[in-house]
């Protein structure tokens, strides 16, 4: 069979994240919007903005950039293992035994 030019199209289907934010950043994220629709004319939901900021984020990130095209070309290498805490188990204390 013949490599088509096109290569196959990505998964365009979308994936619902959930998150939490502190009261600041949501203020922050609202304050945004407003200025979005003040520069541009068109009131956008803040979560309709999200991804496109988050977009934004990475695509600016050079170090981020580096580290995810390292990530393609040797996916298979294993991830630096993190230090955990550990919490010590600690034992009852004894008590000394009475005759």
């Amino acid at each position: 069979m013949t490599a088509l030019k096109l290569a196959q199209l990505p998964d365009r289907v979308p994936v619902k994240i959930t998150i939490m934010v502190q009261p600041d950043l949501k203020k922050a994220l609202d304050d945004y919007a407003r200025m979005y629709a003040r520069s541009y004319g068109a009131d956008e939901q803040v979560v309709e903005l999200i991804p496109y900021m988050l977009d934004a984020f990475l695509k600016a990130d050079a170090t981020f950039r580096k580290g995810r095209k390292e990530l393609q070309e040797a996916p298979s290498l294993p991830m630096p293992r993190r230090k955990t805490h550990r919490t010590r188990k600690l034992s009852a204390p004894t008590l000394p035994e009475e005759n």
